[in-house]
């Protein structure tokens, strides 16, 4: 009884969160290949996401919107690059109910949002049919006006994008098992 205890006690550390409920996204097949984005700034947006969404979680102690929140980059993260060694790993801690350790990333969280707004911007720009850039945009100009909401082109670009479009339905990345999302606007209604 008492070596049980112990082994209990041992195994929390003093920062160990009370229990939280994280439930991790579905990503079987990635949505964003090279016909979106090269490897090497997959990878690099990847990372930057994954950390972003580890300093989220830890900063606000595994609040219920930062786990959401995390759930929701660490799909698009692992979108852009399925097996990403930060948003793999960030992943697992949070599924494990661990709050990760705060991440150095390589840009500041507005830098961050400027750099997600011009690169969707750039998506946007090309013109094509292609869905995947599309979403991609989509993704990176929500995100950035959450980032840094003073940033006023990225608020303002999110909200144009709500008032034309309706929300992002995040499932489509959160719970994907397609190699390409069928809507960019998400699943078929249920009732339908």
């Amino acid at each position: 009884m008492t070596l049980l205890s112990v082994s209990t006690i041992c195994g929390q550390s003093e920062d160990s969160p009370t229990a939280f409920a994280y439930q991790s996204p579905i990503v079987e097949k990635v949505i964003f290949d090279d016909s979106v984005m090269l490897a090497q700034e997959r990878h690099n947006y990847a990372t930057n996401l994954a950390a972003y969404a580890a300093n989220l979680v830890s900063v606000e102690k595994a609040s219920k919107e930062s786990l959401e929140s995390a759930r929701r980059i660490l799909a698009l993260a692992l979108h852009l690059e399925r097996r990403n060694k930060q948003a793999v790993v960030i992943n697992f801690q949070l599924r494990e109910g661990v709050i990760p350790e705060i991440k150095k990333g390589d840009y500041n969280p507005r830098t961050f949002a400027r750099l997600l707004m011009t690169r969707a911007k750039l998506l946007l720009k090309s013109n094509n049919d292609n869905e995947s850039e599309r979403l991609l945009a989509r993704c990176f100009i929500e995100l950035a006006a959450h980032i840094d909401p003073r940033n006023e082109d990225a608020v303002f670009e999110y909200e144009n994008q709500r008032l034309d479009s309706g929300d992002l339905d995040w499932r489509v990345l959160t719970d994907a098992v397609r190699d390409k999302p069928s809507r960019v606007s998400g699943e078929e209604d249920p009732q339908g």
